[in-house]
């Protein structure tokens, strides 16, 4: 990684189900990221402000409920509305593999579904933030 990257990792919605979310967390941190865990039970508009104030370079969204179709896109578009539509949105959960298309649509930039190896994620996530980073 060419800096340590900031990155919030967030459980948007009912979902009460986080281990994967701290396990992610836990994985990026010790890959050499900043990372920063919102906790159970955020709205589409507090997961935008945290990435806001922490200034963030990229978002994890962890979505087990089913929900990922109405949430990540109002997610998506808030972090628009806030002037900060360039940072990177990676979701992970049970996504439907029908449902991954509608996602990269929106914006996201790519999703994990249960089962990636740790180590993958992490280094698919450097390299692509470094991809973005100025010369």
């Amino acid at each position: 990684m060419r800096r340590p990257y900031r990155v919030v990792v967030a459980k948007p919605g009912l979902d009460g189900h986080d281990r994967g979310a701290k396990v992610i967390a836990r994985a990026l941190r010790d890959f050499g990221f900043e990372v920063i865990y919102t906790g159970l039970h955020q709205t589409p508009a507090q997961v935008v402000e945290a990435v806001v104030q922490e200034d963030a370079d990229a978002l994890g969204l962890s979505l087990l409920s089913g929900a990922h179709l109405t949430l990540v896109p109002k997610v998506v578009d808030g972090l628009r509305a806030a002037g900060v539509g360039d940072v990177m949105v990676l979701v992970g959960g049970i996504i439907p593999e029908g449902d991954i298309p509608a996602l990269k649509a929106l914006g996201v930039a790519e999703v994990f579904t249960p089962g990636t190896p740790l180590p993958a994620i992490a280094k698919w996530l450097a390299a692509a933030l470094d991809e973005q980073e100025p010369a």
